[in-house]
């Protein structure tokens, strides 16, 4: 059934607007052209972020943290090799899967660590990817509260994971 899925929905998403007569391919072709000025305009935004979370990697900054606020993390429920996984989410999307097949590769796919892992990627979101991108395109640049509110979140999400791996 959920091979149909995406097929069942272009289908509609088409006889939709076909039904609105809006020319589907024009349109298209203009978002099409709109996605290339976009790209130019977040590359820098996206490169300065990638750049510093490998500095950040190949220092040992990151495993030096980890190994620092991991008695923090495990009395929030989050086991000591999750904490780098934890700590780049925010930062990184690649990154954090590296990590991920990383633990898949040690611990086996169904560790208690290999399963958090699995659902603290799933259930979190690459924050500072998400705002630069969003930064560049609008006229907000204030995030005083946002940043640290969706920080906050991902740890507490991180929690909820591990908490739920443990029980199921």
């Amino acid at each position: 059934m959920s091979a149909y899925i995406i097929p069942i929905l272009f289908i509609a998403l088409f006889c939709y607007a076909k039904h609105k007569k809006v020319n589907t391919y024009d349109t298209f072709v203009k978002g099409a052209k709109k996605a290339v000025p976009l790209v130019i305009d977040i590359f820098p935004y996206i490169a300065t972020i990638m750049v510093a979370v490998a500095l950040l990697r190949v220092s040992g900054i990151t495993t030096l943290l980890a190994n620092t606020l991991s008695p923090v993390f495990n009395l929030l429920g989050i086991p000591t090799e999750l904490v780098e996984l934890v700590l780049l989410r925010p930062f990184t999307g690649s990154g954090s899967y590296a990590l991920l097949n990383d633990v898949l590769l040690e611990y086996g796919a169904d560790s208690y660590i290999s399963r958090c892992a699995c659902v603290i990627l799933g259930c979190s979101e690459t924050i500072f990817y998400v705002t630069t991108v969003y930064i560049s395109q609008t006229k907000v640049k204030k995030l005083l509260y946002a940043i640290p509110v969706a920080l906050i979140c991902a740890v507490f999400g991180s929690c909820i994971a591990c908490l739920l791996c443990k029980i199921m």
